[in-house]
C-alpha cells in the first residue's frame, strides 16, 4: 500500500508532496482508498463534505460504530506521513486482525478526511469542519484559491455537488468513536522507548490573513522618503511574531506571503501574509496575535480558530492502559480528530514516533519498525473497541 501511495503527487525537484483538495492528484488518492477498501468487502459512502467512508457492518442499523483512519492530503512539498500514515495503518490493521479469524462486534468504518491541511482553500480540517458544520456551508463554497478558483467549482469539476455541502447529520449519527493515527509532529517520543503514544489534548491554534496596503512604484526613481512600502510593515510583523511568542512562550509563524505585483523592480502595492499562531494556553495565543497586527497597524483577519481541545479522558486513559503505559502526551497541532471531539464525538489519538520531528517536509519520517508497532497498537485498539 505504501509503494501504491509514494509516487502519487510527489514533486520530483523537492521530494516533497503536493496533494491538494479537489484537484486530479486527490482524484488518484479518493481513487486508491475506495479500490483498497472495495477490495476488502466494505462498502464506501461520501457525505456532503465530500469525505469517503468505508463500512464493515451497517452503523444504521445495528448502531453507531468505531471509525479509525485519517487524510490524505497535504501542505505544499510536505512529507509523506502526516495522514496517510493513518489511512494505511488502518488497512493494515484491518488485514491482521482478519489473517487471525476477528471479525467486528459492531460496524467497523475507515474515514479519509478531505481537505484537512487547508493548503488550497485556506481553512484547515476543512473536510471535518463542514461535517460538523462549524464552517458554514456558503462560506465554504466562497472560499478561493490562489488562482481564484473557488471551493465550489472545485468541487463540480471533481463531480462533488456543492449543493449538498453542510453539516451531515447523518454521517455524524454512525460515528460512536473516532481513533486517529498519525506520526507525531514533534520529539516527545524520540528520546524514549516507547514507539507509539496518546495524545491527551490539542493546543488552542488558528490563522490569521494580514492585509497590508500601500502604493505601487519604481523602485529605481521613487526616493525612500517618498515611498509606501507594505513590504516594511510586513517585516515589523514577521519580527514582532518571533519576540511576541517568545514573550508568551507560545509557537507564531508567518509562513506565507502573496506580494502584489511582485516585480523586482516594482514597489508593492499590497501584500497579504499569514500568521499561524498556537500554544498551551488561548489568551496567550490571542496577545500575540494583537501584537503582530499592531505592529502591521492592521487587524488580523480570523480566517479559522480551534480552541483548547481535550481529548475523550475515559477513552484515551483505556488506550494508554492497553497500550502497556504508552505515553500521553498533548499536541499543536490539529486534526480532523480535534474537530469531532470538539463536537462531541469519544475520540482518541494514537501518535508514531518521529525520530527528528521534522513535520510538514520532504524530510518527515518514521522508521518501519516504529509503523509496524502503530499497525500493532491500532489492532489492538480495534479488538478492544469493535
Amino acid at each position: 500500500m505504501w509503494a501504491d501511495l509514494e509516487p502519487v503527487g510527489r514533486d520530483s525537484r523537492s521530494g516533497g508532496y503536493r496533494r491538494f483538495a479537489w484537484t486530479a492528484t486527490d482524484a488518484t488518492l479518493r481513487e486508491w482508498f475506495t479500490g483498497a477498501v472495495q477490495a476488502r468487502g466494505l462498502e464506501v459512502t461520501t457525505d456532503r463534505a465530500g469525505n469517503l467512508w468505508a463500512w464493515a457492518g451497517d452503523p444504521d442499523a445495528d448502531g453507531p460504530g468505531l471509525v479509525v483512519g485519517s487524510h490524505l492530503d497535504s501542505v505544499p512539498d510536505g512529507g509523506a506521513f502526516d495522514g496517510p500514515l493513518g489511512v494505511v495503518s488502518a488497512l493494515a490493521a484491518l488485514d491482521a486482525l482478519r489473517a487471525r479469524g476477528w471479525s467486528p462486534r459492531r460496524p467497523l468504518g475507515i474515514a479519509v478526511f478531505g481537505d484537512e491541511e487547508g493548503a488550497r482553500f485556506g481553512v484547515a480540517c476543512a473536510g471535518s469542519r463542514i461535517l460538523t458544520g462549524v464552517l458554514d456551508a456558503d462560506r465554504a463554497r466562497a472560499l478561493r484559491d490562489a488562482d481564484g478558483t473557488t471551493m465550489a467549482e472545485a468541487m463540480a469539476a471533481a463531480g462533488h455537488d456543492p449543493g449538498r455541502v453542510g453539516r451531515d447529520e447523518a454521517t455524524l449519527r454512525r460515528v460512536g468513536a473516532f481513533v486517529e493515527l498519525h506520526v507525531e509532529q514533534g520529539r516527545a517520543l524520540a528520546g524514549g522507548s516507547a514507539a507509539v503514544g496518546v495524545a491527551r489534548a490539542i493546543w488552542p491554534h488558528g490563522r490569521w490573513r494580514l492585509d497590508l496596503r500601500g502604493r505601487a512604484d519604481h523602485a529605481g526613481t521613487t526616493l525612500l522618503a517618498d515611498r509606501d512600502d507594505p513590504m516594511l510593515r510586513l517585516a515589523d510583523a514577521v519580527r514582532t511574531a518571533r519576540s511576541a511568542a517568545h514573550q508568551h512562550a507560545i509557537l507564531a509563524t508567518v509562513g506565507k506571503v502573496a506580494v502584489e505585483p511582485n516585480g523586482v523592480n516594482a514597489i508593492p502595492s499590497a501584500v497579504t501574509a499569514w500568521l499561524d499562531a498556537r500554544g498551551p494556553g488561548e489568551p496567550a495565543v490571542r496577545s500575540v496575535v494583537a501584537a503582530v497586527g499592531a505592529a502591521a497597524g492592521v487587524d488580523p483577519v480570523e480566517e479559522s480558530f480551534t480552541p483548547p481541545t481535550a481529548f475523550d479522558a475515559g477513552l484515551r486513559d483505556r488506550l494508554a492502559t492497553l497500550l502497556a503505559g504508552a505515553p500521553v502526551l498533548a499536541t499543536g497541532a490539529g486534526h480532523d480528530a480535534g474537530i469531532l471531539a470538539a463536537a462531541g464525538i469519544p475520540t482518541a489519538m494514537l501518535f508514531v514516533r518521529n525520530p527528528t520531528g521534522v513535520s510538514h517536509s520532504p524530510h518527515e519520517h518514521a522508521e518501519p519498525a516504529d509503523c509496524h508497532a502503530g499497525v500493532a497498537a491500532l489492532a489492538r485498539v480495534l479488538e478492544e473497541l469493535a
